[in-house]
């Protein structure tokens, strides 16, 4: 389980919590580390901070965009304690960690990802749309900021309690299969585009005046972890929508 599971780190404006954070990850058995757009990567401040986890850092995978980062991900957790106009289903941390595992030990092939927002401002309305869950660290009420390593080492330690609770024996590899095989996070992408044309062809959308319609389909689709058949099924359906107007 701990092979499937990706930290991904979105903009960090300092090295030092790059390096923190491969040093968190490694302590809970993690080595799984994207980098979208660093500010400065490498580094040697990252490097000294590791602090014996600078293989982690060789092997961290830099990105340009969350898109990249995400591409082969079936199951995202987003970290941020803000709450948002449109609210996006709530875990906390060990709730997550405990659904994570349910969901790997359903089907063993899953990749899992665990996306943090920049230092300062978290993760934007757009991130946090890309993924399933929004997870929250509870925290004191009157000061619940976490610095990112910190707020990194809670979640890993938490998805390591969950992993070492289960069963002992070994899982039994799920059929490969197109029924069992959840639809990744550039395929639905690509679906949610689709889908946004063909509801302004179709006039259901305003592209003036969207309003939060896209948002809350995606949260509609992503309650249901959609799979290859029925993303197949949600595209034959667009197909027909296009033939008919």
């Amino acid at each position: 389980m701990f092979e499937q599971i990706k930290i991904i780190l979105i903009n960090t404006t300092h090295p030092g919590n790059v390096g923190a954070v491969a040093r968190a990850a490694k302590n809970m058995g993690f080595k799984q580390l994207c980098l979208v757009s660093p500010k400065q990567f490498p580094s040697k401040e990252a490097l000294d901070r590791a602090s014996g986890a600078q293989d982690v850092l060789s092997q961290a995978v830099v990105t340009n965009t969350l898109e990249e980062a995400l591409k082969e991900c079936q199951w995202v957790m987003g970290f941020s304690a803000r709450a948002r106009k449109v609210s996006w289903p709530l875990l906390t941390a060990r709730a997550a960690a405990y659904e994570t595992v349910k969901r790997l030990k359903q089907m063993p092939t899953l990749n899992v990802a665990l996306v943090f927002g920049q230092e300062q401002s978290g993760l934007h309305n757009e991130e946090l749309a890309k993924c399933h869950s929004q997870v929250i660290i509870p925290a004191n009420p009157f000061y619940s900021s976490l610095n990112l390593a910190q707020a990194v080492q809670i979640m890993a330690y938490e998805l390591r309690v969950a992993i070492l609770e289960t069963e002992p024996e070994p899982l039994q590899t799920l059929k490969e299969d197109l029924e069992e095989t959840l639809a990744t996070t550039e395929e639905m992408e690509h679906f949610y585009n689709r889908l946004e044309e063909i509801l302004v062809k179709v006039r259901f959308l305003d592209p003036q005046y969207p309003g939060y319609l896209m948002l809350y389909l995606r949260r509609l689709y992503g309650k249901g972890q959609v799979t290859r058949v029925e993303l197949n099924i949600l595209q034959g359906m667009l197909t027909a929508i296009q033939k008919s107007v």
